[in-house]
Formats: structure tokens, C-alpha cells, sequence
């Protein structure tokens, strides 16, 4: 079944940066880059090719050194820039505006480096008109006027309430039009309506002033009103994606860099909204971003850009070398088991972190004990294991701890731990049938899609069918969504019950939609006595109510395909379904997020229940390798786990 990313791709931008490079490069006449900047082998502008929608259309063009096939930072100095066609394109400091109808080429030179961009523009003669949805929640959003410290607020401010973030469009449109006798907005003299007067600071206002008179925020939202504030139309264009640029770059301490965010749109033009997105740097110890997307370089490693627009999320990675010297032979010569190992040295070259010395084998035992086992070795197994010279002893200890009962008790507490098993709602036979039930499928190394499949369809006693008291514990359809969604999709949806996420794609409806398959579960205390035994059983009828709609929502997992409201059958074996399909990204890098931070101190995704887009693993191709060998070995966990401990990055020193 399909898995959509509308709101971002985690894996696109890179492959789009390769295409706009292939679009926009061209030779080079020299090879020498100006003194303090990086080593460039050819040039690129950003976006390569695009379209300008209208006469107030325009975008922001990046021009950019290219080494070793990744953007390298944008050139200090003189920057010419040229239009063949100023009747159909202008070109001013970086920013293209569209003069006509047609075709141009834009072209930027440094120095003896030249790139160009192909622009079409279109629709130059039709009369502007602002979109409440696309160009007024812009303003309101980027200005602050519905974040959650503002009219945004639950209970919002001054008794003006706006969704948080603009989520909800047309209930804002209702409410800025129609609520306070509609004061707020005057068509036939713009500048007193109070949406303008507030912001301004040409009335009081708590908020301060948010923009000013001849702004381009001032005039979308005084054209809209002027236009009679038409609320948005049921078939106009909604944004598809967000694209930011450059997507991934390598940059230095010091240095700065400008970043764009275009958005697609349904309707299928695109627009620059690099002025209305909002940023954010996972790691302010390597690069922070300002309001206006320019990114300054404080320190060396890796961090993730965030672009937010319009509940819409893009993420771009950027890279800082460490200043290391260190022979590529270091690398090519490293020891390697499998592809593990590949993956983290291609990682540590990038950064210019030598790799760690092998750890000793009194040091690896340890570590695979405690890792293993959650117990140290007892001295009589540290004797035996040091003694022993043979060169497949470590491969041979990892065989043992994964055949020990100690094993299944250690793992058996890690899920139920996961699975928020605790003894406050279970009475003493429940909580030991729902133990029982998750250390018999360790035992006998279940695959980990059998063993969610049976947890979220479980019915039956839970005296005789321990899953069924995962419903116990969890009696809200609300609730099973969101543990489900912790477990084993290791990302919290609980932001977006009341409101769309503000950090991910979830909106308010996919959440009731994702609840509303739990919706027919039941309890009843079972016929075979009472001590806490509760039959868990589904029933034909019943809906959970989306709050902002009055409305069931279609019954619908995060990603995956609606069903009818009147659908026969239990709705969890469609969750089911969705949830462990081998083609569901989050369901199998999740699990091998978990087992990756068991073994080595630190998910490729940190922390392990926080696996959404914006924030990104430190190695994308190295989550991506174990998850498809997590697949391709039907979701043998134990495999995963001897696949980890058998690299040579598990087997490296902590020094």
C-alpha cells in the first residue's frame, strides 16, 4: 500500500540537488578559487530551473562552489549577474522578478566560474490576488499573530483566537471576518481595519509591532481585505512539498550561507517563501539560522536546518569538516566485518574523525555482557574467554549470549518497559499473563512483525491472551493510538490531537483518523471470574468524534489508505497491516534505532522515540542498510543483533 510524503522527503532533497547541478553546471576555465574559500571544481546556481506564476512572483537565486559533488558554499566577492531577456526576466541582487510572458537564461559569474539558470515565466497579465490560505496565514504565521504565546493560545488573546499556526484556514477566515461585528476588517478602507492597525502599532497593542506600512506583509493582507476577504476556495491550490536549498552542503567555521525554501503547490506552480518559513538548527554548536534563513558556521560536526511553512516541514544537512589531518589510507585500511562498517567509516572520513582502536578483549566482553544480558561476566568467564587465543572467539561469545536465559530476561524487561507494563491498572494474574506473553515471544524470537501484529489486534482474555491487556492499560482509543505510534513507530503523534504537529507532517485530522481504528474496541469483565480478567472484543458500531469537526473521522493508519466508516471487519487488522508492511519506513527503522542505541550508547536517531523528519539520523545510509536487512531477514531481531555486534564499530574502543 502507499506511503505518501507530501510533507517532506528526508531523501529527496539530495537527489534534487544532483539534478539542479546537472541542470545548471557548466565548465569551468580554471580551477583556482579566490584565496580563504573552498576548493570549488565548478560552480552551480540554485534553483537550476524554475517558473515564475504572476506578476509578484520571484525567487532567490543561490549561487554556489561545488567540490567533490557537494554544494561547497556560496563564493565571497564580486558576483556578475546578467538576464538574456530583460523583457521576460530581471535580475537584481540575486533575486529574479519576471518582466513577461516567455523564457530567459539567467547567468552569474565569478571570476573565471560561470553557472546558469533557465526561467520560464507565466501568467504575467493576471490581476494579483492573495490566498488566505497560501499568502495571508503567511503573514500571520511568520508575524507570530497565531503562534501559541499569541492568539494562537488555546484560549487566545483579548478574546481574538486564531488556530495555532494556521491549521485550521477557514475557521480563521470566520473569525477575522465575522467575529466583533467584523470591525477587524474594513473593505473600503483597508488601512483602519484593525488586522492592520494592531500589527502596525498604529493602535495599542500588546503584541507590539509586528510589521510595518509598506511592507510586502502589509500589503497582502490590506489587498486581501480590499478584494473582500474571500475565504479560500474549497479547489484552491494546497501546498504538496517544500524543497530547501542547497539541500546538503560542506562548510567551514566562520562562513555563512543563505538559505531558500520554495513550495509546490497542487496546482502546480511553485513559489519562494523563504520570507514567510520559519528556522530552526538542531545543533547550535556547529551552525545557527537567523529569521531570514542566513545560516553562520560556529563550530565543526553536523546539524540539520529545519525550514517550517504552512505545517510543513523540510530538513537540509549541513556538514563541518573537523580540522584533522588524516590520510585517506587511515580509512581505506580500517578493518571491516560488514557493511556496517563501511558506512560509518564513509561517515568519519566526511568529518576527518580517525577511527577508534580495537577495544581488548577484556574491554569487549564487558560491553557485550552488559549489552547482551543487562549482568557483567562472572570471573570464571572472564578467565575462560581471555584465555582463549582462538580467532573466532568474539564471534563465538556472541553466540552464547544470545542462546542464555538471561538473554530473554533482559529483553523481556526491555519491551515491557516499552509497552508501559506496570502493575498500577493490572492486577497480579493480568500482569503476569501480559509478561508471560512477551517473554515467551523473546524466548522463542519472534519476528518483531508477528509480535505487533499480535500486541495491536489481541482480543480475548486477558488471563489466557496477555497482548489483550495492552488494551487494558490503554483505554482510550486516543491513547492506543499514540502508544502504538511511541512503540513501534518510535515518533509521538501526541501534538497533533489537539492541533497539526508543529515539528512533523501529522496533521490534527490524520491523528482522530489513526484514534478512530481503536474506536470499536471493548471491555467487559470476562465470564471466567473476576481478579482483573477482562475479555477484550470488538464490535460493529462506534466512533471517535474529530472535536473540530463534529464529525467521525475516516478511520485511516498515519500513512496508509482510508476506510469506510461502515467497513466490515475489525479495524485493527487494516492497521496491522500498515503498520509492520515491509515498504513502511517507520516501522522497521524504528525497532533498529532501538537495538542500534542499546548496543552502541546512542541511536542513529536521538532520542529513539523521536523519529521524525526534523530530526534526521546522523547516518541516513546507514539506517536505511539495517533496515533492509532487518526486511530482508523477516524481522529477526536476533540476526540484527549478531549483525551489530560482529562489526567492528561495535568492537572498537570507547577512546
Amino acid at each position: 500500500m502507499p506511503f505518501t510524503s507530501r510533507r517532506g522527503d528526508r531523501f529527496a532533497p539530495r537527489l534534487a540537488l544532483l539534478l539542479l547541478l546537472a541542470v545548471s553546471v557548466l565548465s569551468i576555465d580554471a580551477t583556482a578559487a579566490d584565496k580563504g574559500q573552498p576548493v570549488a571544481d565548478t560552480m552551480v546556481v540554485l534553483p537550476g530551473k524554475f517558473t515564475l506564476s504572476g506578476p509578484v512572483s520571484f525567487q532567490k537565486l543561490l549561487p554556489g562552489l561545488v567540490h567533490d559533488g557537494r554544494f561547497a558554499g556560496t563564493p565571497t566577492g564580486k558576483l556578475d549577474w546578467s538576464s538574456s531577456n530583460p523583457k521576460v526576466v530581471t535580475i537584481t541582487d540575486g533575486t529574479a522578478r519576471p518582466a513577461g510572458d516567455g523564457q530567459a537564461t539567467i547567468t552569474v559569474r565569478h571570476g573565471k566560474l560561470t553557472a546558469k539558470a533557465q526561467v520560464t515565466v507565466a501568467d504575467f497579465a493576471r490581476p494579483v490576488a492573495w490566498d488566505f490560505r497560501i499568502h495571508v496565514q503567511s503573514v500571520l504565521t511568520k508575524s507570530g499573530c497565531n503562534s501559541g504565546a499569541c492568539h494562537g493560545a488555546l484560549a487566545g488573546k483579548n478574546g481574538f483566537k486564531l488556530s495555532l499556526r494556521g491549521y485550521d484556514p477557514l475557521s480563521d477566515v470566520r473569525t477575522i471576518t465575522r467575529q466583533n461585528r467584523g470591525r477587524r476588517v474594513i473593505p473600503n478602507d483597508p488601512g483602519r481595519s484593525l488586522l492592520l492597525t494592531k500589527p502596525t502599532g498604529a493602535v495599542p497593542h500588546k503584541g507590539g509591532v509586528r510589521f510595518e506600512e509598506g511592507t510586502l506583509e502589509y500589503r497582502v493582507i490590506s489587498e486581501w481585505i480590499a478584494a473582500g476577504h474571500p475565504a479560500p476556495a474549497d479547489d484552491g491550490p494546497r501546498i504538496r512539498r517544500l524543497e530547501i536549498l542547497p539541500a546538503d552542503a560542506v562548510l567551514k567555521p566562520g562562513t555563512n550561507q543563505q538559505m531558500v525554501v520554495r513550495a509546490h503547490f497542487s496546482d502546480g506552480h511553485s513559489e519562494d517563501v523563504t520570507r514567510w518559513a520559519k528556522f530552526t538548527s538542531n545543533n547550535t554548536t556547529v551552525a545557527d539560522i537567523d529569521d531570514v534563513g542566513r545560516v553562520a558556521v560556529t563550530g565543526h560536526g553536523e546539524t540539520a536546518i529545519v525550514a517550517w511553512y504552512l505545517s510543513n516541514n523540510v530538513v537540509a544537512s549541513l556538514s563541518v569538516p573537523y580540522a584533522n589531518a588524516v590520510a585517506d589510507e587511515v580509512f581505506n585500511k580500517a578493518p571491516r566485518s560488514n557493511f556496517i562498517d563501511g558506512l560509518v567509516l564513509e561517515k568519519l572520513k566526511g568529518l576527518r574523525l580517525p577511527p577508534s582502536p580495537r577495544a581488548g578483549d577484556a574491554e569487549f566482553l564487558r560491553r557485550a555482557t552488559l549489552d547482551t544480558l543487562g549482568v557483567l561476566p562472572t570471573p570464571q568467564e572472564a578467565r575462560s574467554f581471555l584465555d582463549d587465543t582462538a580467532p573466532d572467539r568474539r564471534s563465538r561469545l556472541i553466540e552464547k549470549l544470545l542462546a542464555r536465559p538471561e538473554y530473554v530476561d533482559f529483553w523481556t524487561y526491555k519491551w515491557s518497559d516499552l509497552l508501559l507494563v506496570n502493575s498500577s491498572k493490572l492486577k497480579p494474574p493480568a500482569m503476569k499473563s501480559y509478561s508471560k506473553w512477551i517473554r515467551d515471544h523473546v524466548s522463542a524470537n519472534t519476528p518483531w512483525d508477528k509480535f505487533a501484529r499480535d500486541l495491536v489486534t489481541a482480543r480475548g482474555t486477558t488471563h489466557t491472551n496477555g497482548a489483550a491487556n495492552f488494551f487494558v492499560l490503554h483505554r482510550d482509543p486516543a491513547d492506543m493510538a499514540e502508544t502504538v505510534s511511541m512503540a513501534f513507530l518510535g515518533m509521538s503523534i501526541q501534538c497533533a490531537k489537539c492541533h497539526d504537529h508543529p515539528l512533523e507532517k501529522w496533521t490534527n485530522d490524520e491523528f482522530y483518523g489513526m484514534a478512530n481504528l481503536f474506536s470499536r474496541v471493548r471491555f467487559k469483565t470476562a465470564p471466567e471470574g473476576g481478579d482483573g480478567n477482562q475479555s477484550i472484543f470488538t464490535t460493529t458500531s462506534g466512533e471517535l468524534i474529530q472535536p473540530r469537526t463534529g464529525k467521525p473521522q475516516l478511520p485511516k493508519p498515519l500513512d496508509g489508505t482510508t476506510i469506510p466508516l461502515d467497513a466490515p471487519g475489525d479495524r485493527r487488522n487494516h492497521l496491522a497491516g500498515w503498520l509492520v508492511a515491509p515498504e513502511n519506513p517507520y516501522f522497521t527503522r524504528a525497532i533498529v534505532n532501538r537495538v542500534w542505541a542499546n548496543y552502541l550508547g546512542t541511536g542513529i536517531v536521538e532520542k529513539v522515540d523521536d523519529l521524525r523528519l526534523t530530526n534526521p539520523p546522523s547516518n541516513e545510509r546507514l539506517l536505511a542498510r539495517l533496515s533492509e536487512f532487518l526486511v530482508k531477514n523477516r524481522f529477526d531481531l536476533k540476526a540484527l543483533i549478531r549483525l551489530v555486534m560482529n562489526s567492528q564499530t561495535y568492537q572498537r574502543s570507547s577512546r
